[in-house]
């Protein structure tokens, strides 16, 4: 039955040219798909390989693994093939991680808790001592090449301060290796004034003073409500002085639920690209999920070879 809800976009995403021009610019990164026995995830990475965004390595069972290839036609005998079968994909792939064999890890046919329950944990090897995570989506709309870099939609549950703080450096670092000199971010609350009972005011304007020492290299704004991020004339409108409104090119989000919602909306109501990496341990993982199109993931692939690229 197809959708029919008004509010969803009749519009294709579309990967933004830009975003394939740096990635293309980078070594191909060796990228290991986690569990890469199912068609979708498989012809994700084949798509990015024909790009030279991945020089794959598929980890999983070798028997679905080859079964997948065969239903879509690909001829795997050039790739490397890593027996790991079930729950030990993400810890084997960890492992390339470590020696030095692998540049990007790739989500493949497995439950993101589980992809990342092999990966995260610092007894994977994945992160320094005190690491933080975080996800950062790098969405355009069909029109502009223009990035808005949103975190943290889809790994931090219910960030506290120190871990937003770390999902604002990521964000900074990838809109610089972007082209964004100086980026323009803003910490989101439902209000720009410190209200009690939305605790999210207090520590957004809490994380916004720590960025001006921390990130004198970026404009930090917060709190700000979604209306004075996007919109210029909102902010006149309001009174509300700020370089940020109707320019910001990071948002951070204050729990998971909002920034997912964020995302989802863009993409299904507005048509937009939506890539996402993990930032913080020592190689990008890629999140991809099946109801993405081949843009999303393609822009996911670019991602990833742009900040592996920056790392070698």
């Amino acid at each position: 039955m197809p959708d029919n809800y008004p509010f969803l976009s009749p519009i294709s995403p579309r990967c933004p040219q830009r975003l394939l021009d740096l990635a293309l610019h980078m070594p191909v990164p060796r990228v290991a798909l986690v569990n890469a026995g199912a068609t979708v995830p498989l012809q994700g990475l084949r798509e990015a390989a024909d790009m030279r965004l991945a020089e794959p390595i598929l980890v999983g069972d070798p028997v679905k693994i080859r079964a997948a290839a065969s239903a879509i036609g690909w001829d795997i005998t050039p790739f490397r093939l890593i027996v790991a079968p079930g729950d030990t994909a993400s810890p084997a792939a960890a492992a390339l991680a470590r020696a030095g064999e692998a540049d990007c890890i790739m989500k493949g046919q497995v439950h993101t808790s589980t992809f990342l329950k092999g990966l995260l944990p610092s007894a994977a090897g994945l992160r320094d001592k005190g690491a933080i995570c975080s996800h950062v989506f790098h969405i355009t709309a069909p029109h502009s090449d223009r990035p808005l870099l949103m975190t943290d939609g889809a790994l931090n549950i219910s960030p506290d301060i120190a871990t937003r703080q770390a999902s604002l450096a990521h964000a900074v670092a990838l809109a610089q290796l972007l082209g964004i000199a100086r980026p323009k971010a803003a910490i989101l609350a439902a209000s720009e004034d410190a209200t009690p009972g939305l605790i999210a005011t207090y520590e957004s304007a809490e994380i916004a003073a720590w960025a001006a020492q921390a990130l004198p290299q970026a404009v930090v704004q917060g709190p700000m409500a979604l209306d004075l991020i996007f919109s210029r004339a909102a902010a006149l409108a309001k009174n509300y002085a700020s370089e940020v409104s109707g320019d910001a090119d990071i948002i951070v989000v204050p729990e998971v639920t909002t920034g997912n919602a964020i995302f989802k909306l863009m993409v299904l109501g507005m048509g937009c690209c939506a890539a996402g990496v993990v930032m913080g341990a020592r190689v990008p993982i890629l999140l991809t999920s099946r109801s993405q199109q081949a843009p999303d993931r393609i822009a996911t692939a670019a991602l990833g070879a742009i900040v592996a690229g920056a790392a070698r």
